[in-house]
């Protein structure tokens, strides 16, 4: 399947180049997983177009292929802590969530290697950037 067109905004579009390519001595596939979604990625100035799409700090709704809902934010490594909900943009999952919005599915590979599914159900944006 292709996969679904993504938007991310500049700040964090420079901000997670940065990081992957840092880590591409010690963890080139992690690295290059994010790197190769950030090449895909539409890039946009903060705004309206972001409204509803999955970015650095927005708390996501989503379905899984066995239609489980999870609810989870998306944020830089070191502030993760799935204990809270909080998954690293360095996952797979997280690489996977960047950009979506509601509607959009997208298949993926867990660290296990199998591939999954997911469904975006809802999307809230950061709430520094709520009500901007």
């Amino acid at each position: 399947m292709s996969k679904p067109s993504i938007v991310v905004n500049k700040t964090d579009h420079v901000r997670l180049v940065q990081l992957a390519n840092g880590l591409l001595d010690r963890k080139p596939e992690m690295a290059e997983e994010l790197l190769s979604e950030l090449e895909r990625a539409r890039v946009v100035e903060k705004g309206a177009v972001l409204e509803g799409t999955v970015q650095m700090g927005a708390t996501v709704e989503y379905r899984t292929d066995d239609g489980q809902a999870r609810r989870v934010t998306l944020v830089y490594p070191a502030d993760a802590d799935i204990s809270q909900g909080k998954v690293s943009i360095l996952t797979p999952i997280g690489t996977a969530l960047l950009g979506l919005k509601a509607g959009q599915s997208i298949d993926w590979v867990a660290n296990d290697g199998r591939s999954h599914r997911l469904t975006i159900v809802s999307v809230e944006a950061p709430e520094a950037q709520a009500g901007q």
